[in-house]
């Protein structure tokens, strides 16, 4: 039979996983691996070592989802990867268990509900393609974004609707454009922008 493993994650060092740690060690794990590290960073140590210590027969445990996947498409990648390797995979709160039917049968829909996701995405960035061939942009591609295009890009990348590589196709721009951008101080919005009304500030004057 084989061994179940734990991972863990708080998102700063100050942060306590002893909770999760606790849960997971009573669950049966005879180790259990933690990550002091936000959920969007791609570079986590201890997870790495997790899944290249595990073993065929093996059951990766984990105290909640949102404790592994950066996002549901990893989460899906990292467990369908678990799966070719003939690992198992538990989460304890949402009582989900890749050894069982039940289990397996979850994480069948989590992949459509994934393939519903990057279908969403497809379908936005040709629609934004589309608005932007209609506003002229085709043919050779620009080096800088307008103040305009830098708010969009900043707020499409801040609410993790496109990749950088498809924001960039958006606005008709490279993908060093848009990360070049990305680095910029954030461009000030129209309102910020506007001069004060008129008369406010010879008002302030006789206030003062």
């Amino acid at each position: 039979m084989g061994h179940l493993l734990g991972y863990a994650r708080v998102s700063t060092a100050e942060q306590n996983a002893d909770l999760q740690t606790d849960e997971l060690t009573a669950a049966g794990c005879y180790r259990v691996y933690v990550d002091h590290a936000s959920g969007s960073l791609d570079r986590r140590p201890q997870l790495d070592k997790v899944l290249g210590d595990l073993r065929p027969g093996d059951t990766l445990v984990v105290w909640r989802l949102d404790r592994l996947g950066r996002s549901l498409r990893h989460l899906i990648d990292t467990v369908t990867a678990l799966d070719e390797r003939e690992v198992g995979f538990r989460s304890l709160r949402e009582s989900i268990d890749t050894t069982t039917a039940g289990g397996r049968l979850v994480f069948h829909l989590f992949g459509a509900l994934a393939q519903f996701e990057r279908e969403i995405i497809k379908d936005r960035t040709v629609a934004g393609l589309a608005a932007a061939r209609a506003r002229g942009r085709v043919g050779g591609r620009p080096t800088k974004l307008t103040d305009r295009q830098r708010r969009e890009a900043r707020r499409m990348y801040d609410a993790r609707e496109l990749t950088v590589e498809q924001i960039g196709e958006v606005l008709g721009v490279s993908r060093t454009t848009i990360y070049r951008a990305l680095t910029e101080p954030p461009a000030p919005s129209p309102a910020e922008q506007a001069p004060p009304p008129p008369g406010r500030s010879s008002r302030a004057k006789a206030r003062a």
